[in-house]
């Protein structure tokens, strides 16, 4: 019948990991146990998961859905980030599709690589999906003497409750993902 190995699906048959089948076991749990997700979850699944050090000893897992089932996702993410962090207590659950980055055409080649492909497209849909269900209202880049660079970035202050315990996550994940230096804010309003 149906087991937690239907949930995760890896490129090339690959084996997956212990933590991989831990996730995919919680994400089978709760199709069986919770009533509002069941239908929801029936024919999603994951392509791969890890876990990541964030600073002060936290720790956040990081879910790699196909790109193609996103969407999907996105319409049930708070409940299922919610009832995945019982279920890995202690621990902050991000769900990012998972993108292909192809590298720049040779010189005359005929063919051509789509925007969606380009490694900024990649970044920028990575912090996009990461800061979910919150949207992105603005960037500022900051350059330092000593020539590093910081990326700010301003959340919607609407989804505050959802994601303000998870921005130090945020950045660690973004970090480790992509190599960038991102710090997460929410715009200051006068009132």
């Amino acid at each position: 019948m149906f087991t937690a190995a239907k949930k995760i699906q890896k490129a090339e048959g690959a084996d997956p990991s212990e933590f991989e089948e831990t996730v995919a076991q919680a994400l089978f749990d709760l199709e069986n146990t919770n009533s509002e997700l069941k239908s929801d979850l029936k024919d999603l699944f994951i392509n791969s998961a890890s876990q990541i050090d964030i600073s002060g000893g936290r720790k956040a897992v990081v879910v790699h859905v196909p790109y193609r089932l996103r969407k999907a996702y996105r319409k049930i993410h708070v409940r299922l980030v919610r009832e995945l962090e019982k279920k890995f207590s202690g621990k902050d659950v991000i769900i990012i599709a998972t993108r292909k980055i192809l590298r720049p055409p040779k010189k005359g080649s005929a063919t051509k690589r789509p925007r969606s492909r380009t490694l900024t497209s990649v970044h920028e849909n990575i912090l996009e999906d990461l800061v979910q269900p919150a949207e992105i209202v603005g960037k500022r880049v900051r350059y330092r003497l000593d020539g590093s660079k910081i990326m700010k970035v301003f959340l919607d202050p609407k989804a505050r409750n959802d994601t303000e315990y998870k921005l130090e996550s945020f950045s660690g994940v973004y970090r480790k993902l992509c190599g960038k230096d991102v710090a997460f804010e929410y715009p200051i309003t006068e009132a």
